[in-house]
């Protein structure tokens, strides 16, 4: 156990570190143009979130079993304690639905893991700060690494670059499909990774009164994400009845990805 363990550590930071060199405000604006028009392929959600039973996340060293287990667990624990709020239990399953990038030849380090926002200091909270990006141009650059660096005080998180991954590619996919979740819903996807600013209270010169109303819910859905990785594993096929409902409900039909 010791050494599956410690080979675990080593593939996370190994994650890290390729992420931390190469996030930059560049590659980060590449991957916009890339991926936001939603032109790789069309697929229902049901068979998106399927898919990720191909992949391990190589930046998580808590799980070594596919992610469609992570996503039923998820929103079971949610149903569980939230049974009137169908958005908030569908969010819990589709949240880690970007990792499909991965499986179209998006290297772990650009799908997976915690996200930060580029273009200005990174900070502190940022898991690994210390030693993984001292490659990183942005880091030495003055336009990027002040406290503000391209950024307004307070501008909000919506005018904020943050490291390209799936949080921000499914955010990116529910808009362009018009898909019905709520702004909470829209924000617990788009920032669950968002660990310096959820956990570690940082970030806070960059937001505005938005942000921070919308902060108690993030907070809400890790709590989800986080407890119950377990590997007590769902039975999804009887499962997916109820859920393929509320797929009808917020995201129907073909999407495009």
């Amino acid at each position: 156990t010791q050494f599956i363990y410690g080979n675990l550590i080593d593939r996370v930071f190994n994650t890290y570190s390729l992420m931390h060199t190469y996030q930059t405000v560049e590659f980060v604006n590449q991957k916009h143009t890339e991926w936001n028009g939603c032109n790789h392929t069309r697929m229902g959600m049901m068979d998106a979130i399927m898919s990720l039973d191909q992949l391990v996340d190589e930046s998580d060293p808590d799980v070594d079993f596919p992610n469609s287990f992570h996503a039923f667990q998820t929103a079971e624990g949610i149903r569980q304690e939230h049974p009137d709020k169908e958005w908030f239990q569908l969010v819990g399953l589709i949240h880690d639905v970007g990792k499909i990038m991965a499986l179209w030849d998006e290297p772990q380090w650009a799908v997976v893991g915690d996200t930060f926002p580029v273009g200005c200091k990174f900070q502190n909270s940022i898991v690994f700060r210390n030693n993984t990006f001292l490659k990183n141009p942005d880091d030495n650059n003055p336009k990027y690494n002040t406290e503000f660096g391209i950024y307004e005080p307070n501008c909000g998180l919506d005018n904020v670059l943050m490291s390209w991954g799936h949080d921000e590619y499914l955010y990116r996919v529910m808009k362009f499909n018009k898909c019905l979740i709520p702004e909470e819903g829209l924000y617990m996807i788009r920032f669950h990774s968002f660990y310096p600013w959820h956990s570690h209270g940082d970030y806070m010169h960059l937001c505005n009164d938005k942000d921070l109303k919308m902060l108690p819910w993030v907070k809400e859905f890790n709590k989800f994400d986080l407890y119950t990785k377990t590997t007590d594993l769902p039975d999804v096929n009887n499962l997916k009845v109820y859920y393929r409902s509320l797929i009808d409900k917020y995201c129907p039909g073909v999407l495009q990805w």
